[in-house]
C-alpha cells in the first residue's frame, strides 16, 4: 500500500501511514488541513439519509462498478460511498477534512465490505506517493474545491499512469434560465448554506483541461422527482490518466 507522500501536508499537520488492509483507522486531533464546517456538517448528515433513499444510492453505485485495486477517495463526506465499493477493490483511502463528517466516514468504514483508511486531507495535498492508486473518486466535491486546478494536479500525480478517476459532479445547466440561477446562486446565499458549493461549474470541462481523458459521460437530472433547483443538473463520467 502506499506510503504519506513525504513533505506532502501542510505545516503542523499529523500525517501516517495509509495502513494496510484490514487496519483500522482512528482519528487523530486536528490538523492544519482541517476545514470544520460545523453547522452544515450536521446538517448534511442527516439530509444525506434521504436523498440517498430518493436516488443518490444507486448513483453512488453507478459511480463506482468496477473499480478494482487501490483508490483514493477524495472528500468521502460520512462515507456514504464505501458501502458501494465492489469487492475488486483492495483498499481505499478516504481523504476528509471535515472533522465532524470525517468521525461518521470512520465509524462507516468499520462496516465497509472493502478495507477502508479515513484521513484528514485536502484536495490539493494528497498524503500518497506518486503512481500510487489505481482509482480516484470525486463525488459531489468539485463545487466546495478552492482550487479545482491544483486538485485534479494532485489527483493525477498520485493515479498510475492510465488509472481512472470516477465522478459525479454539480454541472452547469444546459438552459440559459437555470444557468442565470446559479450564477446568482453562487454569488449570494448558496456556498453559505451549502458548504461553500459552487454550482455554475463545469466538472468534465476542468478533468479535461488537467490532461484526463473523460471516455464516459452522462449528463442527469438529480432529484429528478422534485422542482428543478441551482444544483439539480449533475454529470456522471468516467476518465482515465495520460499515459
Amino acid at each position: 500500500m502506499p506510503a504519506v507522500r513525504a513533505g506532502g501536508t501542510a505545516a503542523g499537520a499529523v500525517t501516517r501511514a495509509w495502513r494496510p488492509p484490514g487496519g483500522r483507522a482512528t482519528i487523530g486531533p486536528m490538523t492544519a488541513q482541517d476545514r470544520p464546517r460545523p453547522l452544515f456538517s450536521r446538517y448534511y448528515a442527516r439530509l444525506v439519509e434521504r436523498i440517498d433513499a430518493e436516488g443518490l444510492a444507486a448513483l453512488r453505485a453507478e459511480l463506482l462498478a468496477g473499480l478494482a485495486g487501490r483508490v483514493v477517495e477524495i472528500g468521502c463526506g460520512n462515507g456514504r460511498n464505501f458501502a458501494h465499493y465492489p469487492p475488486a477493490v483492495t483498499g481505499v483511502l478516504a481523504v476528509e477534512p471535515e472533522p465532524y463528517l470525517r468521525e461518521l466516514a470512520t465509524r462507516a468504514a468499520a462496516t465497509a465490505p472493502v478495507p477502508v483508511t479515513v484521513q484528514a486531507g485536502t484536495a490539493e495535498g494528497l498524503p500518497l506517493d506518486d503512481g500510487s492508486v489505481d482509482a480516484a473518486v470525486l463525488c459531489l466535491v468539485m463545487c466546495s474545491l478552492p482550487d479545482r486546478a491544483a486538485a485534479l494536479s494532485e489527483v493525477g500525480r498520485a493515479l498510475r499512469p492510465g488509472g481512472t478517476l470516477r465522478f459525479l459532479e454539480h454541472t452547469l445547466a444546459e438552459t440559459r434560465g437555470l444557468r442565470f440561477a446559479q450564477r446568482i446562486a453562487d454569488a449570494t446565499v448558496w456556498p453559505l448554506l451549502a458548504g461553500g458549493c459552487h454550482t455554475a461549474t463545469e466538472p468534465a470541462v476542468a478533468i479535461e483541461r488537467a490532461g484526463f481523458e473523460v471516455v464516459q459521460l452522462r449528463r442527469l437530472r438529480f432529484p429528478d422527482r422534485r422542482f428543478t433547483q441551482p444544483s439539480t443538473p449533475h454529470v456522471l463520467g468516467l476518465a482515465r490518466a495520460p499515459g
